[in-house]
C-alpha cells in the first residue's frame, strides 16, 4: 500500500494551509487582539476552537468517512438535503460572499492605502485584474498543488513573516495594560468563538476536502484507508501552522493598542501597524501580503466550487463554464463594496455554521449510532429550525424592521437558552439527537 513521503505530505499540508489562509484570517485575528487586550489568551482560545479546531475536524470527517465530497457526506441525511446544503455552502464560501470578499479585502486593506482617492473606478479596475488572475489559475486545476502549495503560499509567508517578526521584536505596547473592549470585556472567550465564524474555515474544510483527496490520489495513493490517513495528517499539520499564525497576529494586534486606539476593523489595524514600522514600504508589504493571501484562497474556492457543481449537475455546464461564471458573479458582487458583503454574510454564517458543526460531529461519532439516518435527520432538523432564528436575529437592523421580526427575535432571546450569546442552536441540536437516539432504540426493540 503506497503512502505519502514526509515531503509529499508537507506539500499537501502547505497547499491546504494556503487554501484556508486568506486575508480574513489576517484581519479578524488582528481585530481580536485589539479588542481583547489583556484578555487575548481567552479570546485566542475561543478563536482557535472555531478557526482551527473545527476546520481540522471538518477535514478529518471527510477523510474518515471516505466520501467523495460534501454532497456524499450530507446526502446521508437525505438526497434533497444534500443538494440544498451543498449548493448553499458552496455559494456562500464561493461567489456570493467569500470570493467577492477576497477582492474587496485586498483592495480595502492593501491597494486603497496606496490609492486613497481611487473610489469605485479603482475598485472596479483592481477587481477585474484580480479575477482575471484567479480565472487563469482556476482553469488549470491540475496544477493547483504546484501553484498554491509551492509558489503562492511560500511567497505569502515571506511577506507575512517580515511584518510579524518586526512587530514582535519591537512591540508597540504592554499587553497587560490594555483593557478589553466591546463584547470582549464581558466574555472574551465567547466573543473569540463567534469571531472564528467569520473566517468561514469550518465551511471551507468541507469544501476543500475534495481538493485534498484528489491531490493525494494524484501522488499515487489509491487505497481508501491510506487516503483517509493522509488527509487527516495533512489537516493536522496545516491546522497547527494556522493556529500559530493566528496567535502571533492576535498578540501583534493587542500590542498595537499601546500606540493606536481600537481600529474600525482588523484591516485598518494592520495598515497602521505596517505603516508605523515600515512607512510607505509597509503599505507595499501589507498590500502584497493581503493580495497574495486572497488570491490563493479565491483560486481554491473557484476550483472547488466549479468541480462540485460539475458533479452535482453532470448534464449542465462544463468546469470551464462554471469557473468563468463564478468569477463573473464574484466580480459583480465585489463591486458592491466590503460593507455590503459583510452585512449579509453574518446572518448566513449564523445559519450555516451550526448545520456544519453538527454534520461534522455526527460524521465523526457516527459509529456510536450506526450512522442511523433517523438520528441524522432529527438532529439536523432541530438544528436547522434554531439556525433560522439565528439568521433572522442577525439580519441588518433595517431589514429586521422591514420584515417585522423584532417580536420573534425578542421571544427567542427570552426563552431559547444561549440565544443571546449566538448559540441558540445547541439545546435544540441536543434535543434532536436524544430524540433520534430514543426512536432508534425503540425501533430496534420492536
Amino acid at each position: 500500500m503506497k503512502k505519502l513521503t514526509l515531503r509529499q505530505l508537507l506539500t499537501v499540508a502547505t497547499m491546504l494551509f494556503g487554501l484556508f489562509f486568506g486575508a480574513g484570517n489576517l484581519i479578524f485575528p488582528a481585530s481580536v487582539g485589539q479588542l481583547a487586550g489583556r484578555s487575548l489568551w481567552w479570546a485566542s482560545a475561543g478563536l482557535l476552537i472555531t478557526g482551527v479546531g473545527l476546520p481540522l475536524l471538518g477535514v478529518a470527517a471527510l477523510g474518515i468517512s471516505r466520501k467523495e465530497g460534501l454532497f456524499d457526506l450530507s446526502s446521508r441525511v437525505g438526497r434533497g438535503y444534500g443538494f440544498f446544503f451543498t449548493c448553499l455552502l458552496y455559494l456562500t464560501i464561493g461567489p456570493f460572499f467569500a470570493i467577492p470578499r477576497c477582492a474587496t479585502v485586498s483592495y480595502t486593506v492593501g491597494i486603497q492605502q496606496l490609492l486613497p482617492q481611487g473610489g469605485a473606478l479603482a475598485l472596479g479596475i483592481f477587481s477585474l485584474v484580480f479575477f482575471a488572475a484567479v480565472l487563469f489559475f482556476s482553469l488549470r486545476p491540475g496544477e493547483i498543488l504546484t501553484w498554491v502549495g509551492k509558489v503562492l503560499t511560500p511567497l505569502f509567508l515571506c511577506f507575512l513573516a517580515v511584518l510579524i517578526l518586526r512587530a514582535l521584536t519591537s512591540p508597540l505596547g504592554d499587553v497587560s495594560t490594555v483593557e478589553p473592549s466591546g463584547s470582549y470585556a464581558a466574555n472574551a472567550f465567547t466573543a473569540g468563538v463567534l469571531e472564528g465564524y467569520n473566517t468561514m474555515d469550518a465551511l471551507a474544510s468541507l469544501a476543500f476536502g475534495i481538493i485534498v483527496v484528489n491531490a493525494i490520489r494524484s501522488l499515487g495513493v489509491k487505497e481508501p484507508a491510506a487516503v483517509a490517513k493522509s488527509t487527516v495528517l495533512a489537516g493536522v499539520f496545516s491546522s497547527l501552522f494556522m493556529g500559530l499564525i493566528y496567535v502571533l497576529v492576535i498578540v501583534m494586534g493587542a500590542q498595537s493598542r499601546g500606540l493606536f486606539p481600537v481600529s474600525a476593523n482588523g484591516g485598518e489595524a494592520l495598515s497602521l501597524i505596517a505603516g508605523h514600522y515600515f512607512g510607505g514600504v509597509g503599505a507595499l508589504i501589507l498590500a502584497a501580503t493581503v493580495t497574495l493571501a486572497c488570491l490563493k484562497t479565491a483560486v481554491g474556492l473557484i476550483t472547488s466550487c466549479s468541480e462540485t457543481f460539475v458533479q452535482l449537475f453532470p448534464a449542465g455546464p462544463s468546469y470551464r463554464m462554471w469557473a468563468v461564471g463564478f468569477c463573473a458573479i464574484s466580480f459583480l458582487i465585489a463591486n458592491l463594496g466590503l460593507n455590503a458583503i459583510l452585512s449579509y454574510s453574518t446572518p448566513v454564517l449564523m445559519f450555516l455554521y451550526p448545520l456544519s458543526i453538527v454534520l461534522i460531529l455526527l460524521t465523526l461519532g457516527g459509529g456510536l449510532f450506526g450512522n442511523d439516518r433517523g438520528v441524522l435527520r432529527w438532529t439536523i432538523g432541530f438544528t436547522m429550525a434554531a439556525s433560522v432564528i439565528d439568521l433572522l436575529r442577525t439580519l441588518p437592523e433595517g431589514t429586521r424592521t422591514l420584515l417585522h421580526l423584532e417580536p420573534l427575535v425578542t421571544f427567542a432571546e427570552t426563552y431559547l437558552p444561549l440565544c443571546q450569546l449566538g448559540f441558540g442552536w445547541v439545546c435544540p441540536a441536543l434535543a434532536g439527537l436524544l430524540l433520534g437516539l430514543l426512536l432508534r432504540r425503540m425501533r430496534r426493540a420492536a
